[in-house]
């Protein structure tokens, strides 16, 4: 194993794989054999991840579609992003996402598990038996962690994959830029890839174009090597009053409404400053509490 590679057993049994930016915490739930079998491909798996990205990531930031990408992750973020060409977004924009379903593919191809998830910093695949559920908690600010609201996800539903976009910079706890406003925007979707895209182009939308309160700088001011080059990214928001968080919050949600029709999510929850929009969540929400920006 190469000294970066981190394999590790965590004291509730679920196994940590970490390379890179790459973190991910994995659950398996079944007969201990096959947990056993899961967490084995899961680790040969993680192994060839970072190398693979690696050695095509000169393709992966460029805009979907203009570049032909060869690793199986690699095309899984290119699939993602495709019905999305018509607006700027590189195969990055579903990184984490692509990992997830990726590692659980293998996982689930190894053994026969009831239930397992791949949690690749927030952005999640899942795995479920016929009968079986898992719950997810909504948390609006990665600097104050607390659950606002409580998703449930049964073998019914088409929901495979969860992701979660927002206005959180490298510097501030989060891994990426947002071109927008929203707090956060969890998507919910048939798989973590499609759903990693889906959030961060709906946490984009969540705007307030010109408004002095947002304060932006260009990514690669930041991150020479974002793939975003000098699109100017939001690195703070002063004072909004509630009528502009309703507008800012209003816009992602149209963009999220227009890709529910496309089939292209199944349900999006926006969070800006206390207030929330929920678009086709109905049936997932066991907290039906949200704040509303109406």
């Amino acid at each position: 194993m190469r000294p970066s590679l981190l394999a590790a057993t965590l004291p509730d049994g679920r196994l940590h794989l970490q390379e890179g930016p790459i973190d991910l915490v994995i659950g398996a739930f079944g007969d201990a054999a096959e947990m056993r079998r899961a967490y084995a491909a899961a680790r040969a798996c993680f192994a060839e991840v970072l190398p693979g990205l690696v050695g095509e990531l000169g393709g992966l930031r460029r805009p979907a579609g203009e570049v032909g990408l060869q690793g199986p992750v690699a095309r899984r973020m290119a699939a993602a992003c495709r019905p999305h060409r018509a607006a700027f977004v590189t195969p990055m924009a579903a990184v984490a996402g692509a990992v997830a379903d990726h590692v659980l593919a293998a996982m689930t191809q190894a053994a026969e598990l009831s239930r397992a998830y791949v949690n690749d910093g927030g952005d999640i695949a899942l795995h479920l038996a016929p009968g079986e559920r898992l719950a997810c908690g909504l948390v609006a600010e990665l600097a104050d962690p607390r659950l606002n609201g409580r998703a449930v996800i049964t073998a019914e539903m088409p929901v495979r994959g969860i992701a979660t976009s927002g206005r959180a910079t490298k510097g501030q706890g989060g891994r990426s830029f947002s071109l927008g406003i929203a707090d956060a925007v969890t998507v919910f979707a048939q798989s973590a890839a499609a759903a990693d895209v889906a959030a961060t182009l709906i946490a984009n939308a969540v705007d307030l174009p010109g408004h002095a309160a947002v304060d932006r700088r260009p990514a690669a001011e930041i991150d020479p090597d974002s793939d975003l080059g000098d699109r100017l990214v939001t690195v703070g928001l002063g004072a909004l009053s509630a009528a502009e968080i309703t507008a800012a919050l209003q816009r992602g949600e149209a963009v999220a409404v227009t890709l529910r029709k496309a089939g292209l999510i199944e349900a999006a929850v926006l969070f800006l400053r206390g207030q929330a929009e929920v678009v086709g969540a109905e049936e997932l929400l066991a907290n039906k509490e949200l704040p509303s920006a109406a």
